[in-house]
């Protein structure tokens, strides 16, 4: 990590002038600079900050590249909201309302305050904002106060804590894994809106401070006010949300191991199909299986992997599988496709003005390689069309980590380098590969299997699992990494069952049983092709777990679709956090490895040997034990007995669990009944989450009217009863 970066030639900012205010904005000129500020109300709950000379904030006509790096961000550039500007009495300052949200600014020194309903959320600190150089480049300082019990959720990637208070961390380091929102279960959240390199000191320096510098010309950001998901709700209306797979890929997925062979991993497939373990797709591992030619700008496969790909294909889908193979968007080095294009200027180039070669890394196989140029528009979509040609010929999803610690030296022919070079090019290179997936297709649907983090990646569903290792740490670390995404907006992460790129460790049937009955409960995760790590490499008591838990992934398929599906809505990923989920309730914040799983259902994975197990079961509800059907207040800690056929499940009460057929892939689903039987908790009160809803709930006299169960088995907690009449299914109290 470097250091943090110091400011030269700052100009503290603490005297205002207001200028001009519109229905959307208002506009306050910094006295003794050039700089002006201008408060926007972006949407309901939601305030942008922009502080620029007013060249740069009236520039009405961006150029082409300003435009396309705009719309990386924001998905909607336009304001829906309305403010007001007032003076504050007895003081000098201004107060910038929006309905019952107040923006309050303050002077000498300057200060900045959000209250929601007369409550300060969130506060600058003294000095709040500070204009300097880094180098020869622009640089601004924003300073927040930090309350002794203002936790910080959100900011991307973490194996530790889920608050990030003390951690100090950069946007642009591939190996920080940053994302850019930052929130608070105290009510506010922040965005810095920039494609360069953003620090963020969340009271590592002075730990009452939340200290954020952005690398840019302008700054631009915006706060939020609300409930967490409130937060994240806005958050991806502004920056956009994701879409939804198909089907087949919410199945259970086969990793191949490294090394591996296309018929070695046949072997194991068709071992789990002969075994009976249900599953539905093969992702196959680095090096890249296609990509150019040496010489020419057609895809060609790697015969030394897969010498007759069509047949290869094919033996796969004659055991209903899919499958995903990798890719990379670069070209070998020392090939004449690699000269040809380094004279063309499709490649990424250095300071001489010659294309870069990059080390060697898993997916060239260990060859030096030069980087596309996805910024140019010709080289974007000749990567874009040629995957989708490996599509066309069968492939199901692509394979591609492409976030390159790429040296500040490198430019792009759009002139980018530096910090936003290495934000956007994960970026062009996931969005090219949707295009080819799944851009010709209505819905949108398809995944694109990728680890890399940038502005903009929970417009994508699919999050590759994390390497971890093969112990009770590595469940701990997968488990953690889903929530932290989860807390910064990403919809959905696969886990591991186990790792097939880390020793086996300590990996035996208690620890493979309870990391399978996770992974079953999340929103999906992968078989590890090494013999050791399969199924069919343990005992015959342990198989049978293994089919049990499998069954139970099949059955809750429509549920976990359902909530990605409510995902394109709200913006909620499929697992939510204690902080994200409670955030009123503090003492929840404290079980961090307990998740809510989608709307319904409390989770308590197992992290330790034994059978002994506690579960906090949140306040504010009553929770119902999926296992006995016992009901449970919440604000309490339960100790419960969990043997390897379980796991601390609660329902919520209020809502329903709707469960499909077990099968053997989802091939074998009805697509016309894709739910076989509704399970609930307490009299419903709440439409349950299921992919295509179609069920509805009305309450009316103390009973519950329930549209969409027809045909359907439904098991009501005790004391309620079931009646149908026609279409409609009426839960009532028993008498």
């Amino acid at each position: 990590m470097p250091p943090k970066s110091d400011l030269a030639h700052v100009t503290q900012l603490d005297s205002l002038q207001f200028l001009t205010a519109k229905s959307t904005r208002a506009v306050f000129a910094f006295e003794g600079s050039e700089l002006q500020l201008e408060i926007e109300a972006t949407a309901p709950g939601v305030f942008r900050l922009r502080c620029a000379p007013p060249s740069v904030l009236q520039n009405e006509k961006p150029s082409t590249r300003a435009k396309a790096h705009a719309e990386m961000l924001l998905a909607r550039q336009e304001p829906v909201s309305e403010l007001a500007v007032s003076s504050v009495t007895g003081k000098q300052g201004w107060r910038v309302e929006q309905g019952d949200l107040i923006l309050e600014i303050s002077m000498q020194p300057l200060q900045i305050a959000m209250f929601r309903d007369e409550r300060c959320l969130l506060r600058t600190a003294v000095p709040a904002l500070e204009r300097g150089k880094v180098g020869e480049a622009d640089a601004w300082r924003l300073n927040w106060s930090l309350d002794a019990d203002d936790a910080v959720f959100g900011l991307g990637d973490t194996v530790d804590d889920l608050d990030r208070r003390g951690e100090y961390l950069v946007s642009d380091l591939p190996q920080a894994r940053v994302l850019p929102l930052a929130w608070s279960p105290l009510g506010w959240g922040l965005y810095i809106n920039s494609l360069g390199r953003v620090e963020h000191d969340v009271g590592n320096g002075d730990p009452d401070v939340y200290e954020l510098v952005s690398h840019a010309t302008t700054l631009d950001v915006f706060l939020f006010a609300g409930e967490p998901s409130e937060i994240l709700n806005q958050y991806t209306a502004l920056t956009g949300r994701a879409g939804q797979p198909c089907l087949w890929p919410m199945g259970v997925w086969l990793e191949q191991a490294p090394g591996q062979s296309i018929d070695e991993i046949y072997a194991l497939a068709k071992g789990m199909r002969d075994g009976e373990f249900p599953f539905d797709a093969v992702q196959l591992s680095a090096p890249a299986l296609y990509g150019f030619q040496p010489d020419k700008p057609g895809f060609e496969w790697d015969t030394a992997r897969t010498a007759d790909p069509r047949s290869d294909l094919a033996r796969f889908v004659d055991l209903h599988l899919q499958l995903a193979a990798p890719t990379f968007p670069g070209v070998l080095a020392g090939t004449p496709l690699f000269e040809e294009w380094e004279d063309r200027g499709w490649l990424l180039i250095n300071d001489s003005g010659e294309a870069h070669v990059f080390p060697g890394n898993e997916a060239s196989g260990g060859k030096p390689f030069g980087l596309l140029d996805l910024t140019y528009k010709d080289v974007y979509k000749l990567w874009a069309e040629r995957q989708r040609q490996v599509f066309d010929e069968g492939l199901g999803a692509p394979v591609c980590n492409a976030q390159f610690d790429i040296p500040d030296d490198i430019t792009a022919r759009g002139g980018e380098s530096g910090a936003v070079l290495r934000t956007i090019y994960p970026l062009l290179v996931r969005q090219a590969l949707f295009d080819a997936v799944a851009g010709h297709k209505t819905p949108q649907e398809g995944v694109i299997f990728s680890s890399d983090l940038f502005p903009g990646v929970q417009r994508y569903a699919w999050q590759s699992a994390p390497r971890v290792s093969n112990d009770w740490q590595g469940l701990a670390h997968t488990l953690r990494s889903a929530l932290a995404l989860g807390n910064s907006a990403v919809t959905a992460q696969l886990h591991g069952v186990g790792c097939a790129h880390e020793p086996v460790g300590e990996m035996n049937p208690e620890l493979y049983l309870r990391w399978l009955a996770a992974a079953v409960l999340s929103a999906n995760f992968s078989f590890q092709g090494v013999p050791q790590l399969m199924p069919q490499g343990f005992d015959a008591e342990t198989q049978k777990l293994v089919r049990h838990w499998l069954d139970w992934r099949y059955r809750l398929i429509p549920y976990v679709l359902g909530i990605i599906e409510d995902a394109v809505r709200t913006g909620l990923p499929v697992q939510r956090s204690m902080a994200l989920a409670f955030p009123d309730d503090v003492m929840a914040h404290v079980w961090d490895t307990q998740y809510l799983f989608g709307p319904a259902l409390l989770v308590a994975p197992v992290f330790k040997p034994g059978t002994e197990h506690e579960i906090y079961l949140p306040e504010g509800d009553a929770w119902w034990d999926i296992s006995t059907g016992q009901r449970y207040e919440g604000g309490q800690v339960l100790s419960v007995e969990v043997g390897l056929d379980a796991l601390p499940v609660f329902g919520r009460e209020g809502h329903m669990l709707c469960l499909g057929p077990a099968a053997q892939h989802t091939g074998e689903f009805n697509s016309a009944r894709i739910l076989e039987e509704v399970w609930m908790f307490g009299m419903p009160e709440h439409s349950p989450v299921v992919m295509r809803n179609k069920i509805r709930v009305m309450q009316m006299q103390g009973s519950s009217y329930i549209k969409g169960l027809e045909g359907l088995k439904i098991l009501p907690s005790e004391g309620l009863e079931v009646k149908r009449r026609g279409a409609e299914v009426r839960i009532s109290r028993v008498r």
